[in-house]
């Protein structure tokens, strides 16, 4: 079978560690820890807890929440708690359902890292003519 063939119905291994399920959205450092955060607090986080959290400003947390917001992930609520604005953020069901699938794409990953660590054993010498770059 020629190397570089590109048609997927004659290399079953075509694009087999292209992970296409990692959602770009998602996958932004940021944005995976308010979704962790939240994936882990069902009822929502206030604002200032989820910042908290995150390690995140009011400024940036805003931005990602908006972004979030915009694709579904995420809902926000305004409200008011002894006479001072809150704001309330929690998954969507979406965006629960999207996490978990995100989630097992990472845990796809790592099997396939752990499997070829495992299996791989000792560097093997290259052949000649190869030299470092």
């Amino acid at each position: 079978m020629d190397a570089l063939n590109t048609d997927s119905t004659r290399d079953p291994g075509h694009g087999r560690y292209a992970y296409d399920g990692l959602e770009r959205v998602i996958h932004e450092k940021a944005r995976l820890s308010i979704m962790t955060s939240l994936a882990t607090h069902p009822r929502g986080l206030v604002f200032g807890d989820l910042k908290d959290l995150c390690s995140l400003t009011d400024g940036n947390l805003s931005r990602h929440l908006a972004t979030l917001q915009e694709s579904g992930l995420v809902e926000i609520w305004k409200g008011s708690h002894r006479n001072r604005p809150q704001t309330l953020v929690r998954l969507t069901v979406a965006g629960r359902q999207r996490f978990l699938e995100y989630i097992a794409v990472l845990e796809g990953i790592v099997a396939d890292a752990v499997q070829v660590q495992e299996q791989a054993g000792p560097l093997p010498n290259l052949t000649e003519g190869w030299s470092p770059a």
